[in-house]
Parts: C-alpha cells; sequence; structure tokens
C-alpha cells in the first residue's frame, strides 16, 4: 500500500519507567546513568544514526571505544543496552534507529529529555532523515527465497503504563514513518518484489500455472481492495497480501488504513501482511497472516473532521 490516508500505525509497547531497567547489562544495581553519561551516550548514537542514513561508513567498534572513555566504568554491553533505549525513544519520535540497535523499553525519564534537546539541534541528521524518507528506490534484485524470510519479530511488553512524562507533545517529533509511506516510489518497489517472490515460490512448489497467476493487483486493479498483491498458497487457494515497506529496521512502526484492517478481518483466513524491511541494503520480510488487528497494537493517531 503506498498511500498514506491510514488511521493506524502498529507501534511497539515502551515503558517508561523512571530509572535505568536494573536488568541492563553491565550497570551497578541501584546505580542510574549520570546527565553527563547520558548525554554523551545520545550524542553518539545521533552521530552513527547521521552516518547511517547518509550511506557513509562507521564502525560501532571504534564509537564505542571512544565513548567508554567518557563514561563512568560502564561496561560495552551496557552502552549497546543504552543505545537500544535510545533507538525506542527515536521510534516514539517517528524517527529511524541505528541498525542492529533494536529498540528496548524501560529506560530513564532523562533519557526522553536529552534525546529531545540534542534532536532540536541536529540539523544535519534532520536533513539525512528527510532525505532518507524521500529517495527514490528501484526494482530490488530477489537473490534467493531463503535468504528474504525471517520469523516475525518479537514485541517487548513491558507491565508499566506509561506515567504523565510518556512522550505524546514533543516539539522534537517529527512523521519521518510517515513520509516514508507516502513514498509511492519505495511502496511500488515493494509491492513488485514481493509479486515476484510469490511467483518464485510457486514455482520451486511445483505450481507454474498458480505461478503466471499472481497479479499486483494494486496496479491493475486499484488501490482500494485493501491489499496490494493476489497469490495463493500451494493448495490454490487465495492468499491476499498487504504489502508495507521500509528502508530501516524490522521493528519500525508502519500505517494501515480502516480498509485494511477490515479486509484482513473479513478474510482472515487468507490475509496476510507481508512487512517488506530493510529494502535498499538486503531487502527481508516476515509474515504477519490473519487480522491485523489480532497481531498488530493499533494506536489512532490521524482523524477525519466534518464539521458537526
Amino acid at each position: 500500500m503506498r498511500r498514506s490516508d491510514q488511521q493506524a500505525p502498529p507501534r511497539q509497547s515502551i515503558g517508561y519507567p523512571g530509572s535505568v531497567h536494573e536488568g541492563s547489562p553491565g550497570v551497578p544495581e541501584g546505580q542510574d546513568w549520570s546527565r553527563e553519561e547520558v548525554e554523551a551516550c545520545v550524542a553518539d548514537y545521533l552521530r552513527i544514526l547521521t552516518l547511517q542514513l547518509n550511506g557513509q561508513r562507521y564502525s560501532k567498534a571504534e564509537h564505542a571505544r571512544r565513548l567508554l572513555a567518557q563514561l563512568d566504568g560502564r561496561s560495552r554491553a551496557s552502552v549497546e543496552f543504552k543505545h537500544c533505549n535510545i533507538s525506542a525513544v527515536m521510534v516514539a519520535l517517528d524517527y529511524p534507529y541505528i541498525e542492529g540497535y533494536k529498540p528496548r523499553g524501560n529506560f530513564q525519564a532523562l533519557l526522553i529529555d536529552v534525546v529531545e534537546a540534542q534532536l532540536q539541534s541536529a540539523p544535519a541528521l534532520q536533513e539525512a532523515a528527510q532525505a532518507a524518507v524521500l529517495r527514490p528506490a528501484a526494482p530490488a534484485m530477489l537473490e534467493s527465497l531463503e535468504s528474504v524470510w525471517v520469523p516475525p519479530p518479537r514485541a517487548q511488553r513491558v507491565a508499566e503504563v506509561p506515567p504523565a512524562y510518556a512522550p505524546r507533545f514533543l516539539a522534537a517529533r517529527r512523521d519521518y514513518i510517515a513520509q516514508e509511506s507516502r513514498n509511492r516510489s519505495l511502496g511500488r518497489a515493494g509491492e513488485l518484489f514481493v509479486a515476484e517472490l510469490e511467483a518464485r515460490r510457486l514455482h520451486a512448489a511445483g505450481q507454474p500455472r498458480l505461478a503466471d497467476r499472481v497479479e499486483h493487483v494494486a496496479a491493475t486493479r486499484g488501490d482500494g481492495l485493501g491489499y496490494d498483491v493476489l497469490s495463493f498458497d500451494e493448495g490454490g487457494l487465495e492468499r491476499l497480501i498487504e504489502v508495507k515497506t521500509t528502508a530501516f529496521g524490522e521493528l519500525t512502526p508502519f500505517y494501515v488504513s480502516r480498509n485494511e484492517v477490515a479486509r484482513s478481518e473479513a478474510d482472515a483466513p487468507s490475509y496476510h501482511l507481508y512487512r517488506l524491511f530493510d529494502f535498499r541494503d538486503r531487502p527481508r520480510l516476515f509474515d504477519l497472516p490473519g487480522s491485523i488487528r489480532s497481531r498488530c497494537d493499533l494506536e489512532a493517531v490521524t482523524f477525519l473532521a466534518r464539521i458537526a
């Protein structure tokens, strides 16, 4: 799906307790990170993210070595854990996150304040993020059927209820994820990738006639069916596939429309949402079959208003 008249991005549940999680590796029990340590860690994270979005090479090991010299006896593992915490804040603010640092909840409230402050004074990062989400995409080459499939990620859930300081009305919030969802070039490239993947899957299963019937319905019939690709399982039953494509990590939130949610519920046995991620560098995807509402946390973010 390429349009962004969507109402709800499924989001990973993120908790915001007031102190660092006691299970953080390398962190002495009861010892929170100081403001100076958090500021140094966030600054390093934003530098790496800027390089990543600009397509420039960097060494995580070298960045970690320099950062550790500024910290009070922290371990490499604790720094990586903190970077994962920062990724969770970035996702909450609708920013991309660093590859390899999957978002993890349970972090200091201080971290939100520091990330927001540094984002406000990071024009290079904002320019890089803007360019990354608007960049046109060329069709990706499908090298093998085996390497592209991954299991669905496990959502991180926490028991805590987000208190009043959870990031809801922060000036640093951007709409980069929403902008990427409106990137028609990226969306179309992802749909074509999945159509080819399905045809090759059926050929490999000894079903060439079914492979020939795979259809990119978003292009041939229109964009309002609630799915993008018509395919089949090996027994000939229809598979209605909605494709969600991102150039970023597998835990990047995505937008779905009310129509897509309704279609997934009406045709749950045959409905599949393919989440295609890291599309520009190494395309991979996972399958969320059945009702979207049963597989994702849905958050209403946009309303259509009429004068009452």
